[in-house]
């Protein structure tokens, strides 16, 4: 064979490559309008401001096969008095199991799941429906805040501090009995979790991550690695066995509020635009992104139209991210410059 034969042959296989991986992505999208896991009204709006900005069409000119599932309707429950510490139990409870199925129904039917939130109290169902429909998970979570109280640790009550206690199995023996959260099961192993973006943690959540071996990546860390280091090692720890499909939990207050205010418990000295852009993009090419949770968007902690336009751009750029946007830019294979 010639060396242009060669040539030819790869340059044409680069081309069929290019053409089906930028139609590989299935993407099913459920909005989940919810907002009692929290104090701060507005969150709820999340969902339906993150597709006004152009989500789904901006997927679709990626190349990727979108289905909007709607958004899911909860339902009030009255006289959800707190029990313990623990605020709107039983609200929180009945939206994550309404979640947790519709999520395990977008699995089942091929699709990479997009959760757009609401708090993150929702990481519940989202999970836990995930799992339902796969054996094993990795997570990856990035927040400025652990979210790993369990209901006796937690100094607030509020629930979207305590997500993941509920789903981890070295936990169980450390949650009491909540209203609504018996269809709840454990899910996921403490090794299987890994933390980027830290830097607001409580006393309660430190001690748990440290009993339990949790990965964790800080700021400290991302600012003494730099974050191309952070994600390597980050996905080195979560495929160090077995390469397991990628739970990407985003909360949005893991950018530094400089791009995005908009939200409900800002923390400075987080993750640039750039950062958080940089996590996607790497996940992305793993293969093995299977959901995504995008959360904590809240249009009315925004004091300006500005700053809320800046929360929900980057919540759109981080999710275009995980399907294969490239900064470099892209062309169709088969582009070919017009004559004059």
């Amino acid at each position: 064979m010639t060396l242009m034969k060669l040539f030819t042959g790869l340059r044409a296989a680069f081309h069929i490559f290019k053409r089906e991986h930028h139609h590989q992505h299935s993407v099913g999208i459920i909005g989940a309008p919810f907002s009692k896991g929290q104090l701060k009204d507005g969150v709820q709006r999340g969902p339906d401001l993150i597709r006004a900005a152009g989500l789904v069409q901006k997927l679709k000119w990626q190349g990727c096969v979108v289905k909007d599932y709607g958004n899911l309707t909860f339902e009030e429950v009255p006289e959800d008095e707190p029990v313990g510490r623990v605020r709107t139990p039983r609200v929180v409870g009945r939206a994550n199991e309404l979640l947790a199925g519709t999520v395990q129904k977008i699995k089942n039917d091929g699709k990479t799941c997009v959760m757009l939130g609401g708090d993150h109290s929702l990481a519940i169902g989202s999970i836990s429906g995930h799992a339902a429909s796969r054996n094993e998970l990795s997570v990856l979570w990035v927040d400025a805040h652990a979210d790993i109280n369990t209901p006796l640790t937690t100094p607030t009550g509020n629930i979207h501090g305590q997500p993941l206690s509920y789903l981890i199995y070295d936990l169980q023996s450390k949650i009491p009995k909540i209203p609504h959260f018996s269809w709840v099961k454990p899910c996921i192993a403490a090794k299987d979790i890994v933390y980027i973006g830290l830097r607001d943690v409580d006393p309660g959540e430190h001690y748990i991550m440290k009993y339990l071996g949790i990965k964790t990546f800080s700021m400290t860390e991302v600012d003494r690695l730099g974050i191309a280091k952070v994600i390597e090692q980050a996905c080195d720890h979560m495929f160090f066995k077995v390469k397991k499909p990628i739970h990407l939990s985003f909360d949005i207050d893991a950018l530094d509020p400089s791009v995005s205010l908009a939200t409900g418990t800002p923390v400075t000295g987080g993750l640039t635009y750039r950062e958080g852009i940089y996590i996607t993009e790497h996940i992305c090419q793993t293969g093995l992104l299977s959901a995504v949770d995008m959360v904590e968007v809240n249009p009315q902690q925004g004091r300006t139209d500005d700053e809320i336009k800046s929360t929900v751009n980057s919540a759109v750029d981080l999710i275009l991210g995980c399907f294969g946007r490239v900064r470099e830019g892209s062309h169709e294979p088969d582009y070919k410059l017009p004559n004059p």
